[in-house]
């Protein structure tokens, strides 16, 4: 058995399971199934895992609030690697069961939101029980007192429970449906930088006054580092407080993000790095030349001349 232990949303068969499933050596290693996303972290957050894989972003819903609340408090965590799954959802029933029969349906809030159009046209009259996961929803199935008839899950849960009948397949609104998950460890040495890489931090709004906003985004756009997510959440102490949770083109071993990063610093010293790993999809980061690592090199060389009289 493998030394190596991950935490991850379960149960087992979700699509959590499924993106834990694409690190290498995860399908030997010991795998700890969690009932929610704070649970997880804590799991890595105590030693009882090493990694903990949890859900941050949906291509149809967008970021996964548990997941950026989560990991903006509390005792810090880094992003080592990120997944993305391709997301499709079948409707399951108890043997015997048929579309007339169903009243509730119960899933996670995520799926119900993108397999809404497919109920409407099909169930119309049929009622939304909320489900942990997606798994758990089919899972309560095989209870004697399941308060609902049918249950939308994906395709591999499905083929594991062989109580259940599968009414429906590719329910899901939108085909190209992607959710992207991110494995999350103790801080630690950051993973090599391979040139298509992305960097998330979580920043607070120091004080909320006329381009406060636009003073953090400027000191990514001033040096050529493009934003592929950004999203607001309430920080909870009150009412208009906020920090931002922002993913970034490259790695913070380059020299445009590290100054992005140090300018972030100045500005809001409670800004928490989150972490630098590779980008699932491979894509390099577009640089111009004046923002490259030879040109912040060169730059800073002349005005060390300078100071040296040189």
């Amino acid at each position: 058995m493998s030394a190596v232990t991950y935490a991850f949303l379960g149960p087992e068969g979700t699509f959590t399971e499924a993106a834990l499933l694409q690190v290498p050596g995860a399908a030997d290693a010991t795998r700890i199934p969690c009932t929610n996303v704070n649970t997880a972290l804590d799991r890595v957050r105590t030693g009882e895992a090493d990694a903990a894989m949890v859900p941050i972003e949906n291509s149809v819903e967008g970021g996964v609030t548990a997941t950026l609340d989560a990991i903006a408090t509390g005792e810090e965590l880094r992003i080592i690697r990120e997944a993305l799954v391709p997301i499709t959802f079948v409707l399951v029933a108890r043997p015997g069961v048929e579309l007339s029969d169903i009243k509730r349906i119960s899933t996670h809030g995520h799926a119900w939101a993108q397999c809404r159009l497919w109920v409407d046209e099909h169930l119309p009259n049929a009622d939304y029980v909320p489900g942990s996961s997606t798994a758990a929803a089919a899972m309560g199935l095989l209870e004697d007192d399941a308060p609902y008839e049918a249950a939308i899950c994906g395709p591999l849960i499905a083929a594991e429970q062989s109580g259940l009948n599968v009414l429906a397949e590719d329910i899901g609104d939108n085909p190209e449906a992607v959710t992207r998950f991110i494995l999350v460890s103790k801080p630690g040495l950051l993973p090599d930088r391979t040139g298509a890489d992305k960097t998330t931090v979580v920043v607070p709004l120091p004080e909320d006054h006329p381009g406060a906003l636009m003073e953090i985004l400027d000191q990514f756009a001033s040096r050529g580092v493009n934003l592929s997510r950004i999203e607001s959440r309430p920080t909870g102490q009150y009412l208009g407080h906020y920090f931002f949770s922002i993913d970034a083109d490259g790695h913070a071993a380059d020299a445009r993000v590290a100054d992005a990063l140090a300018g972030l610093h100045r500005i809001s010293p409670a800004t928490r790095f989150l972490g630098s790993y590779a980008r699932a999809d491979k894509q390099p980061a577009t640089v111009a030349p004046h923002t490259s690592d030879a040109a912040f090199a060169s730059a800073h060389a002349w005005v060390e001349s300078i100071l040296k009289g040189s």
